[in-house]
């Protein structure tokens, strides 16, 4: 317990020493702190039980090593990676990775074709906004990206839009606490990716990226509440629903 105590003040320390890098614009150093965070997260996760066991834990991981590699970027040179940037690729598909093992750790929890037969038109009138939404944040970055970059960021903004779909769905279904800690992640992570988009892309202003940073520690915050909850079994309740007092 003392233990799983220190970690948290210390997520608690960072996250905010992280913050105010960011608003200095040390960027180096904010890479590095960030990096830390996820490494403390996933370490807190090993006292969970639960959790170091499941999808969850595995996006945690691979988000880790996305944030490492990032990281070490900083200090190769640019002309070992003139030609291709393998660390621009790579890291961008262990995050795309990451978020899909989170997707499955949602998606096994429901029961899908229940979902199917309940909410056809809410999941078709979300799949048209995903394709609108991804369209749109993507073609930012034309006339800036190389065909190859293009796509993988589109593959990148779907995934990302995947999720937030998912989550909508998933706390309509069930409509319980972890539910809405998951979906309001899940927003923090879209709202966090399309700022930082916009940071890189349309305009250099550091009120952005600082914005983009806050999201991210607020999202992973509610994405680690979501993941400590215990699963609810939605048929059960249906067949065993709790006596109505009188």
């Amino acid at each position: 317990m003392k233990t799983k105590s220190i970690l948290v003040a210390s997520l608690i320390i960072l996250s905010l020493v992280f913050i105010g890098l960011q608003i200095l614009k040390q960027e180096v150093y904010a890479s590095g702190t960030r990096t830390l965070i996820l490494l403390l997260l996933t370490a807190l996760c090993c006292f969970e039980g639960k959790v170091k066991k499941g999808y969850f834990f595995l996006f945690l991981v691979t988000f880790s090593l996305a944030e490492l590699l990032n990281f070490v970027a900083w200090f190769v040179t640019p002309e070992f990676r003139a030609s291709l940037d393998y660390f621009y690729f790579i890291g961008n598909g262990l995050y795309i990775l990451s978020y899909v093992f989170l997707i499955i750790e949602v998606i096994k929890n429901l029961n899908i074709r229940d979902v199917i037969a309940k909410f056809p038109v809410h999941i078709i009138i979300l799949v048209v906004l995903d394709i609108f939404c991804v369209t749109i944040v993507t073609d930012t970055t034309k006339g800036t990206l190389s065909i190859s970059e293009y796509s993988l960021e589109f593959v990148y903004n779907t995934v990302i839009m995947s999720l937030l779909t998912i989550a909508v769905i998933n706390y309509i279904y069930k409509d319980d606490k972890k539910a809405m800690n998951l979906l309001v992640g899940s927003i923090f992570i879209v709202f966090s990716e399309i700022i930082q988009l916009a940071y890189f892309y349309v305009i250099d202003f550091n009120v952005l990226n600082v914005l983009c940073s806050l999201l991210l520690v607020l999202a992973f915050l509610f994405l680690y509440l979501h993941a400590r909850l215990p699963d609810i079994d939605q048929e059960a309740l249906l067949e065993d629903p709790e006596p109505i007092e009188a």
